[in-house]
């Protein structure tokens, strides 16, 4: 059986994510192991990688337990104040590693609903429930923000009031001006939307379509819970029916491929590139296989 493979090119971690794991691989190059609330990348085995290294996945309550100084990493996604609070009471020593982009979206979230709140209005955030990221922006809000996640879920805005609408920056663009344009349809108040979505990922959407449908079959390589992955992942097998969610090397089995097949690797922002070749590798070797 002869197969054609590609790596997407655009494929691969976002800057945030390879700046917190440069970040965390910098400290562990000289002490023995570092502490990351919550996991660094939703991807099992980029953090099994990082767990070799000395990386330890905790929550924000089991900073209440360790002792003065420690070394504690926020990762890409942010988190709310109360965070900082909390290590400030226990004295205890920050690598933040928030994403750009998400902390001047945290930033906008704070200065408007200090506005918003003033003349009786409401931030609603568009995101997936209990996610890092939008629990970061809920707290600048001091968690009055209303967060929806899909355009069916907007009966718990009030309509009467004014309303300042963001989306979290992994979402998909087009859930999002169809969410705009329901509320701006509903609306008896003012209505101000801010295009929050990054722009990394907006501007994939197009080029991953056109890589999906450009091959016969796609091989999407993602860890499960990535939420950007999710959204990626769903677009791909819109635009290719024969596309295959990969998480382990071993997923990928030779009843995928017929003769001639042109396969597509691609991945999330949460996908590093070694994962990618790694797929590569092992969908060329079905060649022999079949």
């Amino acid at each position: 059986m002869k197969l054609t493979v590609e790596i997407d090119p655009e494929s691969g971690f976002c800057y945030g994510v390879i700046r917190a794991i440069s970040k965390a691989e910098d400290y562990l190059a000289s002490h023995e192991s570092l502490r990351s609330l919550g996991a660094i990348v939703h991807n099992s085995l980029e953090l099994d990688r990082l767990r070799a290294k000395g990386l330890e996945i905790i929550g924000t309550e089991d900073m209440e337990h360790l002792p003065s100084g420690e070394v504690v990493l926020i990762r890409a996604h942010g988190e709310p104040p109360q965070t900082y609070e909390t290590a400030r009471r226990l004295g205890l020593e920050l690598i933040d590693c928030t994403c750009p982009a998400v902390l001047q979206l945290q930033g906008k979230v704070r200065e408007t609903f200090a506005r918003m709140d003033a003349v009786g209005g409401q931030v609603i955030i568009f995101g997936k429930r209990g996610h890092a990221e939008v629990n970061g922006l809920v707290g600048q809000t001091g968690g009055k923000a209303i967060v929806v996640g899909s355009p069916e879920d907007i009966e718990v805005i009030d309509f009467n009031r004014p309303i300042a609408l963001f989306s979290q920056t992994t979402k998909d663009p087009q859930e999002y001006r169809i969410l705009a344009d329901d509320i701006r349809g509903r609306a008896r108040s003012s209505v101000e939307v801010y295009d929050t979505i990054c722009r990394r990922v907006s501007q994939r959407y197009n080029s991953l379509k056109d890589f999906a449908v450009s091959h016969s079959v796609v091989l999407f390589v993602s860890g499960r819970d990535s939420s950007n992955g999710k959204v990626l992942f769903d677009l791909c097998r819109q635009a290719n029916p024969r596309c295959h969610l990969v998480e382990q090397m071993s997923d990928i089995v030779p009843e995928w491929f017929r003769d001639g097949d042109t396969v597509g690797i691609c991945g999330a922002n949460s996908t590093p590139k070694w994962q990618l070749e790694e797929a590569a590798d092992r969908t060329a070797s079905m060649q022999t296989i079949c």
